[in-house]
């Protein structure tokens, strides 16, 4: 029973780190390709927003998963595309982190 539960623990562990190196990779690339107009906790700055047209993290809650990734890599009102400049994996982690923000 100690080693099941040992592994149990384990694999939990695993599972935990290995999200938490996803969101870091997504923070990453968030900071360096996206912050300057979304903002760094997803808040615009009101003259980038007024200007760009960019929205609150909160406002793209109902927006898909895929339809953000197509928007970033394609682009989108004002914001050019990022295809090209990053790739499928980074633009996925972005996604994935700007949609963790409040």
């Amino acid at each position: 029973m100690k080693m099941i539960r040992s592994q149990v623990v384990l694999a939990a562990t695993i599972c935990l780190a290995g999200t938490m190196c996803f969101a870091q990779a997504g923070a990453a690339v968030y900071k360096t390709s996206c912050q300057s107009c979304h903002g760094a906790n997803g808040t615009p700055n009101p003259g980038i927003a007024k200007i760009m047209g960019v929205k609150p993290a909160a406002e793209y809650k109902s927006v898909s998963e895929a339809a953000m990734i197509a928007s970033v890599k394609n682009g989108k009102g004002k914001m050019k595309g990022f295809a090209g400049k990053l790739s499928d994996a980074q633009i996925k982690e972005a996604v994935t982190y700007f949609r963790s923000l409040k």
